[in-house]
Parts: C-alpha cells; sequence; structure tokens
C-alpha cells in the first residue's frame, strides 16, 4: 500500500489529535482583526476570536501564504509516496490555487480536490478518504469517492450579520442595503462553490422553519446530520430537538464554525449540512455490502 500525505486548511475543522495520527497536515487561514494577523486555531481560538471581534469592526481573513506550503510540500515529497491535498472552496478563497501552485514550485504531483465548500464536508471527505486509504483504495480511487461526496453534499447557512457578509465581498451592496431596510433574514446554500441566496425573509422564526422544511424534503436519503454555529450552540439545539423530532433515526452532531466563518457571516451564524447516501461514498453502504457477501 502506498503511504499517502493529506494536506488541508483549517476550515476543515478536522481534530488536531486525529490529524496527527492520521498523517493530516493541517495549514491555518489567517484572522486579521484591527490589522493584527493571527493563524486560525493557533494564535487564536474561537472564543479569543468573538472576544475581539466584539470590540472591533475591522475584521477579515486571508489564505495562508504561499511559502508554508511551499515549505510542507518540499518535506512531505521526501515521505510519502502520494499526496491528496483537499481545500476549501475556490470561489470563496485562493488557498486552493495556492496549494496548488505551491506543489507546482515544490516539483511535486499533489492531487487537489476542490471541495467547494467548507467545515463538516470537508471533514467527512478527509475521514472517508482515510477509511478509504486503509482499505486498500489507490489515491484516484478515492479521489473518485471524494468527488461523489461533492455531488451529493449540500449546505445552508442563516447568516448573523449582512454587514460582515457585504464587508466580505459575499453579499452585494444593493443586496446589503435591501436588508437593512427590511430587517431581511436570508438563507444561504453552496451552489457549485458559490454562496447564492435561497430566500429572503422577514422573521428569523420563519427563516430557520424554511431551513428545516428544505431537510425534511431530504430526509431518507441521508444517515446524518450537521448543525453548525458561530458562538449561538441555544439555536442550534434547538435545530437538533427539531429534525429528532422530524426523524429520529437521524444522527445529529452539534460543530462549531472555525473562526474565519464568524468573520464573514457574524457571530450567531446558523448553518445545517448533510451528504446524501450513496454506494460510493458511504462507508456504512460499503460495510453492508461486505456483510452481504459474508
Amino acid at each position: 500500500m502506498k503511504s499517502i500525505a493529506w494536506v488541508t486548511d483549517s476550515t476543515s475543522t478536522i481534530d488536531s489529535e486525529f490529524a496527527m495520527n492520521n498523517h493530516v497536515y493541517i495549514v491555518p487561514l489567517r484572522l486579521i482583526v484591527n490589522n493584527e494577523c493571527y493563524r486560525e486555531n493557533i494564535d487564536i481560538n474561537a472564543d479569543q476570536f468573538y472576544d475581539k471581534m466584539r470590540q472591533h469592526d475591522k475584521v477579515g481573513s486571508s489564505q495562508p501564504p504561499i511559502g508554508e506550503f511551499v515549505e510542507l510540500y518540499e518535506r512531505l515529497k521526501e515521505e510519502y509516496d502520494e499526496i491528496i491535498a483537499i481545500h476549501c472552496s475556490s470561489e470563496l478563497s485562493g488557498t486552493f490555487n495556492t496549494s496548488m501552485q505551491a506543489a507546482d514550485i515544490a516539483g511535486v504531483n499533489v492531487i487537489g480536490i476542490d471541495s467547494k465548500v467548507g467545515a463538516y464536508p470537508i471533514r467527512e471527505m478527509l475521514l472517508r478518504g482515510i477509511h478509504w486509504q486503509q482499505a486498500g483504495c489507490s489515491a484516484q480511487e478515492i479521489k473518485n469517492r471524494i468527488d461523489n461526496i461533492i455531488e451529493e453534499m449540500s449546505f445552508y447557512i442563516i447568516p448573523a450579520s449582512l454587514s460582515q457578509l457585504h464587508r466580505s465581498g459575499r453579499l452585494s451592496g444593493s443586496q446589503f442595503l435591501l436588508g437593512q431596510l427590511m430587517r431581511i433574514h436570508l438563507l444561504l446554500r453552496f451552489d457549485e462553490g458559490k454562496i447564492v441566496v435561497v430566500d429572503k425573509i422577514r422573521t428569523f422564526k420563519k427563516t430557520k422553519q424554511k431551513l428545516l422544511e428544505t431537510i425534511q424534503e431530504e430526509i431518507g436519503r441521508f444517515q446524518d446530520v450537521c448543525i453548525m454555529h458561530a458562538n449561538n450552540r441555544e439555536e442550534a439545539l434547538s435545530l437538533e430537538w427539531a429534525i429528532k423530532a422530524m426523524s429520529p433515526s437521524v444522527r445529529t452532531e452539534i460543530m462549531t464554525f472555525v473562526p474565519v466563518v464568524g468573520a464573514h457571516m457574524g457571530e450567531g451564524t446558523l448553518a445545517l449540512s448533510w451528504i446524501n447516501r450513496t454506494a460510493l461514498n458511504s462507508i456504512e453502504a460499503e460495510d453492508e455490502v461486505l456483510e452481504s457477501v459474508l
């Protein structure tokens, strides 16, 4: 079996201890608060970031410097047979392209995967990819399976702050002005790597209900759903309760967003994500096939 190094960025939410034990290398994005730069989850954690964000209006993020990727790839090419890199959406960050440019500079062949998303789905791509590697799949077979995850994933967001979205360039000036004037709440989703507006709703309660109606349409196609929040656990628990009432068999997980999400969406943001189950992308479906043969 060929040895594989996994490269990702801090939006993957992968556990640092798991990463260390499974050849996963995390390159952190940068958070910028009041012109001070911090490496996400290294120099600053989520609680510290939100404390600072409440005190300063000037908040943003930036991709990792290319030199950090070059240095990493120079080292990994000496230690591993193959490298798979999975990064946050190239439509929202230059991280993926910077990583691929760094691989060229380092003279190493990297299988690059633009996740077209961030957070929970990237973590699942990594966890399942490592499982498939341990099961004997080749790097290309793993990529094909991860591509299927990307096709089958859904990711919906209720941002807490239109101001943050506007400042980060994710919301146009006219959309921002309309939202402020009419006190509109947005329901967003990832679509081919971009964040698009699904609906504009007058109250938060109705926006949350619309999100629950959306997931109800998909119930039966997935087994797990992740509820993400930016320092808003109470509302995340409310969503979890509603989903459990809707379908007790669905497994739920509550995840705290990495700080970079709060920088662009605002403290209090909520999101739901799930991956429709197929024979190609599901570890459990694969195990069921093996059990039936045995």
